[in-house]
């Protein structure tokens, strides 16, 4: 897995891949958004909900740490062995989204990712047990290792998988 030096190289990484990924959607028409196409296992819809439903997660366990509520992860109605179910309730959340705007609230959420990261200190990102969501696994991830997982790593799995989609379908 790919690791940082500083939360500035982080930041710059996450910023890259998420604009590299939402641009590939550009050519994507509204009315295509919703459609599979073989060897794809989701619509272009579905991608930018996946990635919506971990940045919110993310942008969630934090706000709850900071309220003082017991974090559960992944989220309190799915543990870790039904992300299926889980990945389902992020497609149904944002189902009746335009492309446009799906593209939108991810560059806003993004931003709050971001902002997230530099209220962090970089023991916080960078050691663990910087905050109990982020210790709630047998594996102990220090912060920046989740945040890499859901944004970095994802942004660039599922940018093969809209240029294969447009690839199929145009």
């Amino acid at each position: 897995m790919q690791e940082y030096k500083n939360k500035q190289e982080l930041i710059d990484e996450i910023s890259k891949r998420a604009k590299l990924f939402i641009d590939e959607f550009s050519s994507v028409t509204e009315t295509d958004k919703d459609k599979l196409v073989d060897d794809v296992d989701r619509t272009p819809a579905q991608m930018i909900a996946y990635q919506l439903g971990w940045l919110n997660l993310i942008l969630d366990w934090e706000k709850q740490e900071q309220q003082g509520t017991e974090v559960v992860t992944p989220h309190v109605d799915y543990k870790w062995n039904n992300l299926g179910g889980l990945y389902n309730g992020f497609y149904k959340q944002y189902e009746n989204y335009s492309l446009q705007e799906l593209r939108s609230i991810f560059e806003k959420k993004v931003q709050q990712i971001i902002s997230l990261i530099e209220s962090y200190t970089d023991t916080e990102l960078f050691q663990s047990g910087g905050r109990k969501w982020a210790s709630s696994t047998p594996a102990n991830w220090p912060i920046w290792k989740w945040i890499h997982i859901n944004t970095v790593a994802p942004f660039k799995t599922f940018r093969s998988k809209i240029r294969k989609w447009k690839k199929q379908n145009g």
